[in-house]
């Protein structure tokens, strides 16, 4: 890796990876601002402004914008997530220049019209009624509503009909002049980049970008809950839930590796016993999400109705044995997964100008492949049993289940089974 970072003088970082062998680059512009950012009335409001960047500025209609990049055989685009906004691009070598200049003009000088934000309102709208209508994406918002209740952190990051309607064109440029600020900003370039240009052309194209800090938000809690929502599908979408780690814990890396031997993969235990060798259900999963201030260790599984009682006990039998059966040949297993993961990706301009543009945001620098390595490698056996144990032992659940979920445990009954041993045996799990 050939890392380079500089701080302008609005406070922007820009931060670039030479990859000599390319002739390609991928750049983007990372900003510390997501759904988590938004008063209850805003919910969505990050995810619209991102579409309207695009829908023209002072001087470039959104057509012309399409036809720049697209004439240099170009790629523009964008993306909301709970804690970042990203707007990148896809460009040759001699077009990082029009890439950035086009980057900084709808970043700073989008007109947010009010005839294009009405016809893109009923392109959310439409999008929002797309996740209602599939059961799996309903299941992940009730599930973060549950895990957050009355915070933003638990609000869907489409928002809603009732909020998406309801902005103007100068509540999304007052919520892009309060959030977009260079010390919350970084453009991040790999691929065949030269860093110098890259931090002149940002000196001079981003200048009108403030350089006071945005106001910070508050901490995220955990709580925990349970949201059901029947429906008459053939199939029920069921999450299970437990607070995780943000992402400086010191445990950070122990529940990666937890989330990844209990349901990372085809080896993994739950897919082996559940779906394997009892066939008790479709799909079945366990992922684990960081964010700056918190975390949640999630399990998604997709079943019959039929099959649910049987199911539960089966998982929570794992998910307790994870406290104490966890083996040093399964850590070095799940080891080799994340650490080939994070090697494929750093063949890839994109993953590697992502990587390095979160890591800004997040850690204040870069960390090096070395770094991570040694984080992945110090993780025992002994802390992932410590980790299961405090995760899944004593805390609150968060459960969510879609369809046919009559037969579903409560989440107080998951906790109580979880905290006693015996209570297992009794049942026979």
């Amino acid at each position: 890796m050939q890392v380079r970072t500089t701080k302008i003088a609005n406070g922007m970082t820009v931060v670039t990876d030479r990859m000599p062998s390319l002739k390609t680059a991928a750049l983007g512009v990372w900003v510390r601002t997501g759904s988590r950012n938004e008063a209850i009335d805003q919910n969505g409001i990050t995810h619209l402004l991102e579409h309207m960047a695009f829908k023209g500025t002072a001087t470039r209609t959104a057509r012309q914008i399409a036809e720049e990049i697209e004439a240099v055989g170009g790629e523009l685009n964008a993306s909301t997530s709970i804690e970042h906004t990203n707007y990148y691009a896809r460009v040759l070598a001699e077009d990082v220049p029009l890439a950035v200049d086009l980057l900084a003009d709808i970043l700073q000088n989008s007109t947010c019209d009010e005839e294009e934000l009405r016809r893109e309102k009923q392109v959310i709208l439409q999008e929002i009624g797309a996740a209602h209508d599939s059961p799996e994406d309903q299941a992940f918002d009730l599930f973060q509503a549950a895990a957050w209740p009355d915070q933003p952190l638990g609000r869907p990051i489409l928002g809603t009909p009732e909020t998406v309607t309801s902005f103007s064109g100068d509540a999304l440029r007052t919520y892009m002049a309060e959030r977009y600020r260079g010390p919350d900003m970084v453009l991040a370039a790999a691929g065949a980049v030269d860093h110098d240009a890259i931090v002149a052309l940002a000196e001079e194209k981003f200048c009108k970008i403030s350089a006071e800090p945005a106001i910070s938000e508050g901490l995220a809690t955990y709580q925990g809950g349970e949201q059901r929502l029947p429906k008459e599908l053939m199939e029920a979408q069921i999450l299970m839930g437990f607070p995780g780690q943000p992402y400086k814990s010191r445990d950070y890396y122990a529940i990666q590796i937890l989330a990844s031997i209990l349901g990372g993969g085809m080896s993994s235990r739950l897919f082996q016993e559940v779906r394997e060798r009892l066939g008790l259900c479709y799909a079945i999963y366990t992922f684990h999400w960081a964010f700056s201030d918190t975390g949640l260790f999630g399990l998604h599984a997709a079943t019959s109705e039929n099959e649910i009682a049987a199911l539960m006990p089966v998982i929570l039998k794992e998910l307790r044995q994870a406290g104490e059966t966890i083996t040093e040949e399964e850590v070095a297993r799940s080891r080799a997964q994340i650490r080939a993961g994070l090697m494929m990706a750093l063949e890839s301009p994109a993953a590697r100008a992502g990587q390095i543009a979160r890591q800004i945001l997040v850690h204040g620098r870069v960390l090096t492949l070395e770094e991570v390595s040694d984080k992945i490698a110090a993780v025992t056996a002994a802390d992932i049993r410590r980790v299961a144990n405090e995760t899944f032992l004593g805390s609150r659940p968060t459960l969510c289940g879609v369809g046919p979920v009559s037969a579903l445990m409560s989440s107080d009954d998951i906790a109580a089974a979880l905290a006693h041993s015996e209570a297992l045996k009794v049942a026979g799990m």
